[in-house]
């Protein structure tokens, strides 16, 4: 599926995530989704090996200024001590979006704040997130079509006593409008992270989500 030819000081693993997301508008100015993701390496050591390392249980509420400015909050609980991966987190985020649609295609800006509870540290998190999406046929998306998305996205750690890190992604992904309630993505995630005290990480994400509109 993807080939990779790395230096023996540099890091690579490759991730699976599948995601679930439940989005529902309860009216003009106020939306809300729920999502479940689940997260596993399939690629690590140079060797195949299948093992689940965390489960993702988010919320975010979404208030709509109009159709290009939205401000968002969110709630996410992370497990990964029931898979000896890890420390469990709670993770609190604020979101702003801007959105310009021209001739079909749709550019979005995303600046999200993030503070990360796991046990007694807290991490704050700073993310940058540029995507465009647009119909693979025409400028309008209708049920049965594909679509593209890309996306770039720049974040940054810090916490008391650590030195910061950071970390950029790159996304490319397709996906399908299977139905006016449902969509189906799939696609790859890029993660290059740089710490100052630790060798370079690099990390290759298969995603796949069903997105469904209730």
């Amino acid at each position: 599926m993807f080939s990779c030819s790395v230096h023996a000081q540099i890091e690579f693993v490759s991730t699976g995530e599948t995601g679930l997301a439940l989005k529902h508008r309860v009216s003009k100015k106020y939306s809300m989704a729920f999502l479940l993701r689940s997260r596993y390496t399939i690629y690590k050591d140079e060797n195949l090996a299948y093992s689940q390392n965390q489960i993702h249980l988010i919320h975010f509420s979404t208030f709509n200024f109009n159709y290009s400015h939205s401000l968002s909050l969110g709630l996410e609980y992370r497990n990964q001590e029931m898979f000896d991966a890890g420390l469990n987190e709670i993770r609190v985020s604020e979101q702003f979006n801007y959105i310009k649609q021209k001739r079909g295609v749709r550019y979005g800006h995303r600046v999200r704040a993030e503070q990360r509870f796991i046990e007694t540290q807290t991490i704050f998190r700073q993310r940058y997130r540029f995507a465009v999406d647009f119909p693979v046929n025409g400028e309008k998306l209708d049920v049965g079509e594909a679509y593209l998305i890309f996306s770039t996205e720049f974040l940054w750690s810090f916490t008391k006593n650590i030195k910061p890190f950071y970390e950029q992604r790159l996304t490319p992904q397709i996906g399908w409008q299977v139905s006016n309630d449902l969509k189906l993505q799939g696609g790859l995630d890029y993660r290059a992270i740089e710490m100052l005290s630790r060798k370079p990480e690099h990390n290759l994400f298969l995603l796949t989500t069903a997105i469904f509109k209730i």
